[in-house]
C-alpha cells in the first residue's frame, strides 16, 4: 500500500494550515513505495516536479491533447487530489454559502483545516484529477475504462466515478475520518456503499 496513504497523520495532520503547506510536506514524503491513487503508477522527480512513471502501470491519457490541440500537460503530471473534494466538504459549511471556496480559504478556520487535511489527500495524475472534478463515488457496470490499462471509469453525464479496487479501501477510510473529524456529512447511500468498500460493518473509530 502506499506509504502516504498510512501514516497516523490525525494530530500531524492539524499542523497545516493551508493547502499549499500539505503539498508541499507531501511532495517530500514521496518514495520508490508511493503510488498514484487510482492508477497505482510509480512517481518520480524530475527536478522540482512529480511525474507518474506509467510503463508499469498501463495508463494512457484520455485525451493527448487538449481543446486548443495542445499535449495535455496534465497527463504528465502528477496532482494532490482531495479525496472528499474541497466541493463536497466546503460546500456544507456557511462561508461556502457566501461566496464559495474563495471566501471559505480567506474566512472560515475550519475549511482550511479541512483543506490542508492530509488524510483526504492523494496524489493523482493530473488527468485523472481534472476528469474527477467534484463526481461522487459509485459503480458504473456498464461504463468502460478510458486511461488504457488503469482501470478507472468515469461517467461525465451522471457524474460519477469508479475508482479500481485497489483504492475503494482507502477512499472509504478518507470519508469516514472527514465524517468523525469535521462532522462531513454522508448520504446513508454512500455510507452503505463506503462501509462494503472498507470491508467493515461500520466505520472505525479514527479520533
Amino acid at each position: 500500500m502506499l506509504s502516504i496513504f498510512i501514516v497516523p497523520v490525525s494530530t500531524l495532520s492539524q499542523e497545516f494550515t493551508s493547502f499549499s503547506q500539505a503539498k508541499r510536506y507531501l511532495k517530500k514524503q514521496v518514495n520508490e513505495e508511493t503510488k498514484t491513487l487510482y492508477c497505482g503508477c510509480d512517481i518520480t522527480k524530475q527536478g522540482k516536479k512529480l511525474i507518474p512513471d506509467t510503463s508499469a502501470c498501463g495508463y494512457e491519457p484520455r485525451n493527448v491533447l487538449t481543446r486548443k490541440g495542445k499535449i495535455n500537460q496534465r497527463a504528465k503530471r502528477i496532482e494532490w487530489e482531495h479525496i472528499v473534494s474541497a466541493w463536497e466538504f466546503g460546500h456544507q459549511l456557511q462561508c461556502w454559502q457566501q461566496g464559495g471556496r474563495k471566501n471559505c480559504k480567506k474566512n472560515s478556520v475550519k475549511f482550511k483545516m479541512m483543506e490542508a487535511d492530509i488524510v483526504n489527500l492523494a496524489p493523482a495524475i493530473g488527468e485523472i484529477n481534472a476528469d474527477r472534478s467534484n463526481f461522487r463515488f459509485g459503480v458504473l457496470p456498464q461504463t468502460k475504462a478510458k486511461y488504457g490499462a488503469c482501470d478507472v471509469k468515469i461517467d461525465f453525464k451522471q457524474r460519477v466515478i469508479q475508482p479500481p479496487e485497489s483504492a475503494k479501501k482507502r477512499i472509504a477510510d478518507a470519508y469516514f475520518y472527514m465524517q468523525q473529524t469535521y462532522g462531513l456529512k454522508i448520504s446513508n447511500k454512500q455510507q452503505k456503499l463506503f462501509n462494503v468498500w472498507a470491508g467493515q460493518a461500520k466505520p472505525k473509530n479514527y479520533l
